[in-house]
């Protein structure tokens, strides 16, 4: 099969998706790539049969994250290959795979390849690294290695069957860890403790650069850097992560818990269609 076009999609707030995407479409190389974002908007577009669709988005909570599939809502495949790839924090993913191989499916796609890949998770700080880096320089290697094998897939087929993507290997986990994470989490919630909704500011830091509204996939902070309203902070942590001046913060409960918990670094994991 001969393809016109490699498209990738991703939503990627914190720009860890979006690495792993391209590294993908790379390794195939073998048809101009373009790129669609959808971190800050939706997106309407009819793929024809013979575009290789690459469609990224990071996971929350063992889901993908909902703003992502509603940005998604209004694109549509016509028999059209793709290969999904979901980034989580180094904790879990959960069924987001299953998630996204659905919704795929249901939208004219025939997903003939699949990653688990890992990004730096939205709560890591210096002071508690959660899978602070990554994607790293081996796991872009990975996906650019991942990206070749598909091309080979994709020239060698005459046609090109779906992956079951139930059959991709599951990274270890300590079940200790696992139990010791769970255990916090309850004895966390049975405190009934607020929680944080969006990050906060300091004013002594903030210089009103405008890094945060531009990073916001929401779009609900001011140019200055004000916060318009906390309906609608997805806690992706955008605004946190490209501060030049550390002037906005985030605190949860959950960073001490996963960062004590889930240091173990996971590695990629993907299956292809045979």
């Amino acid at each position: 099969m001969k393809l016109s076009e490699i498209r990738v999609i991703c939503f990627s707030p914190t720009r860890t998706s979006s690495k792993i995407a391209t590294s993908v479409a790379e390794g195939v190389g073998a048809a101009p790539i373009v790129k669609t974002d959808l971190t800050r908007e939706a997106c309407e577009w009819s793929a024809s049969g013979d575009v290789l669709t690459v469609f990224a988005v990071p996971v929350y909570g063992g889901k993908v994250a909902p703003l992502a599939l509603k940005r998604m809502e209004r694109i549509r495949g016509n028999g059209t290959p793709a290969v999904l790839i979901v980034v989580y924090g180094n904790r879990a993913y959960g069924g987001a795979l299953n998630q996204l191989d659905a919704w795929a499916v249901a939208h004219g796609f025939v997903p003939i390849a699949a990653g688990t890949f890992i990004g730096e998770h939205s709560y890591s700080t210096v002071e508690f690294p959660i899978a602070q880096g990554r994607p790293n320089e081996q796991d872009l290697a990975y996906a650019r290695t991942f990206g070749e094998r598909i091309r080979q897939r994709v020239e060698s087929a005459k046609t090109l069957t779906a992956v079951n993507v139930k059959h991709i290997a599951r990274p270890k986990q300590s079940l200790f860890a696992l139990i010791r994470f769970i255990v916090a989490v309850l004895k966390w919630q049975r405190r009934k403790e607020p929680m944080q909704r969006s990050p906060k500011v300091d004013p002594e830091r903030c210089v009103h650069c405008g890094a945060c509204a531009a990073a916001c996939p929401v779009g609900i902070i001011a140019p200055d850097g004000t916060t318009l309203t906390e309906e609608g902070c997805i806690r992706c942590c955008a605004c946190v992560k490209r501060c030049p001046h550390q002037a906005r913060s985030f605190d949860t409960p959950f960073r001490q818990m996963l960062w004590k918990n889930f240091k173990t670094a996971k590695m990629p994991q993907t299956i292809l269609s045979k």
